[in-house]
């Protein structure tokens, strides 16, 4: 009788940890916990009772891989290409899962749900260039699993701060709202303006420093957006190598496309190209200024280039 009783209470102790793997926010450390265990276990949320029922027995699983930025750098052609791969299950929209407070707060059970299903040998992807440059992000990750391969795609810092521009103009175009010009950001009593945030965002060594408090560099891979634009196929080979996929994207992959201008993906006969709204002109700035832009970088990148012990073809 003793040794049943004994029984019946250690199962609802067990019963009553399980239960607390994935509380419902991770606000404090104690909250987070169980959802530690959880990522570093890989665990998956089957398709059981969900919308949507999981096809051929796949799963939703935590990311092995997150495109962490930069914004403007490059992140959805990146996403885009490595998707060609078999055994890669990209998620299709950034998720913001760990610098929006408002997803944060709803847990890692909340996050797994936003990851595309997939088999248990294929990699899960997502992107979200905005974790870059946010302060909180890389210990959070790191909290989720520390041994994750994080991908980060940069380009020439003045290229991508008249990018971020380019992007942020349009959108005020399709809205028919008017927009100031980027001279009107870039300079502040004759003087470069460098409280203007597309500047800050191409401080690579800056941010990159928060990363590396939590990551050794052997675990973030730094694309050469540059290149990508260029000749996609050698770098996205590098990319297999570090996320230890089999060879699997090919040259005949992509083709470049004369009218718009950059390369396109030819998927299993299929052919595509990302969204018209990449690859837009940026718009035409005076020499003087862009070359006050590229003065302003050269001692920043110099601080990049030591830090990650390579070197970019930039200004």
């Amino acid at each position: 009788m003793v040794t049943s009783t004994a029984a019946l209470l250690l199962g609802a102790v067990l019963l009553v940890a399980q239960l607390q793997l994935v509380p419902s926010r991770p606000a404090t450390p104690g909250a987070e916990s169980g959802q530690l265990e959880l990522a570093r276990r890989g665990a998956t949320l089957q398709g059981e009772g969900q919308e949507g029922a999981a096809p051929n027995g796949s799963a939703q699983q935590l990311p092995q891989t997150i495109i962490i930025g930069v914004r403007k750098g490059g992140t959805r052609a990146l996403l885009e290409m490595l998707s060609l791969h078999p055994d890669v299950a990209a998620a299709e929209n950034e998720v913001h899962f760990f610098d929006w407070e408002e997803h944060y707060s709803q847990g890692l059970g909340w996050y797994l749900g936003q990851m595309p299903f997939s088999s248990l040998h294929q990699l899960t992807v997502e992107k979200t260039p905005a974790y870059f440059t946010s302060p909180k992000v890389p210990e959070r990750v790191h909290s989720m699993n520390p041994g994750i391969r994080l991908l980060l795609i940069l380009r020439d810092p003045s290229e991508r701060v008249l990018s971020d521009y380019t992007q942020v103009f349009y959108n005020h175009v399709q809205k028919r709202k008017p927009y100031p010009s980027i001279e009107e950001f870039l300079v502040r009593d004759g003087r470069l303006n460098v409280g203007y945030k597309a500047l800050n965002r191409s401080l690579y060594h800056v941010h990159l420093q928060n990363w590396l408090r939590f990551f050794p560099l052997r675990r973030i891979h730094i694309v050469d957006g540059d290149r990508l634009i260029r000749d996609p196929f050698p770098e996205i080979q590098k990319v297999e190598r570090f996320l230890k996929l089999s060879p699997q994207i090919n040259a005949s992959n992509f083709y470049f496309n004369k009218t718009k201008g950059f390369y396109c993906l030819r998927d299993g006969g299929r052919d595509r190209c990302l969204h018209e709204s990449k690859g837009r002109a940026h718009p035409q700035v005076d020499p003087r200024l862009l070359n006050k832009l590229h003065e302003y970088f050269h001692e920043p990148n110099k601080k990049f280039f030591e830090l990650v012990g390579r070197t970019f073809d930039w200004h």
